[in-house]
């Protein structure tokens, strides 16, 4: 298994935040977050398999990736659909109770 170098996390700034190229590691994630698995533990081995990281350091780069305008201008569709998902996401954990009436 190769391990692949993922880029900063959001927290992480960038020289003047230049805007930049997708690296291939970037078109490769975008890719992959296209795909459909059957379940959670199948892609969480993939995310291993394929990039040498744990899911946990995965999703942090696809959060730093999915705000990039580049992202967005590769496949808009894509990443307007992840970053609804997180905004989604992100609601249900600031209300629980929202959650549990449903």
């Amino acid at each position: 298994m190769t391990t692949v170098t993922l880029p900063p996390p959001a927290d992480v700034e960038l020289a003047a935040n230049a805007p930049r190229a997708l690296t291939v590691l970037e078109q490769r994630m975008l890719a992959f977050e296209r795909r459909h698995f059957a379940n959670p533990g199948r892609r969480e081995q993939a995310i291993r398999d394929e990039f040498g990281h744990s899911a946990t350091r995965y999703y942090q780069v696809l959060n730093w990736l999915i705000d990039r305008p580049e992202a967005a201008a590769y496949r808009p569709e894509l990443v307007n659909r992840l970053r609804r998902q997180r905004a989604a996401r992100q609601a249900a954990r600031s209300n629980p109770t929202a959650r549990r009436s449903a």
